[in-house]
């Protein structure tokens, strides 16, 4: 008798433990970037940036906690306070994060890697997670470019 109360208890505990759950399941789909602002709707798709301007970043990096960074053409200007960083690998791999201070919420973060040919390359992009778009910075033919994305266009389920 006293078996088959047990069994009779553990089964209705696997049944509870089967339907009963802690915790809904969260789909990306949740945030709906649909309707969150644009941060850069007045600039154009491709803004094109000067990789001396990139490599003037890491060297004011070190002389003054505000930095700029402009596209080639004027029209565009990033500026902020630079966050606390470190590199690595010899200074192989440098990274900078820049808080916005003219567009709200904005970070920049932007990486130099230097090759074994000795050549530099840049990757970056600057996002803000209030915004539905963001920039990603992008190399074509030598040329750097910042490239406007959708928010959701980067991050996936």
């Amino acid at each position: 008798m006293n078996n088959l109360k047990f069994l009779g208890f553990c089964l209705v505990c696997s049944l509870v433990c089967i339907r009963v759950s802690a915790q809904n399941k969260g789909s990306f789909n949740s945030f709906d970037n649909t309707s969150k602002p644009k941060l850069f709707l007045q600039f154009p798709d491709r803004i094109a940036i000067n990789a001396k301007d990139l490599e003037a970043l890491f060297t004011g990096a070190e002389v003054s906690p505000n930095i700029s960074i402009q596209s080639a053409d004027k029209t565009f200007n990033f500026s902020g306070k630079l966050v606390p960083t470190a590199s690595k690998y010899d200074s192989k791999i440098r990274t900078l994060i820049i808080r916005s201070s003219n567009f709200s919420g904005a970070t920049l973060t932007l990486s130099s890697s230097t090759l074994p040919d000795g050549t530099v390359e840049y990757s970056g992009r600057i996002i803000s997670f209030q915004h539905g778009d963001l920039l990603v910075l992008q190399k074509e033919k030598d040329e750097y470019y910042l490239i406007k994305k959708n928010f959701r266009d980067l991050v996936n389920e």
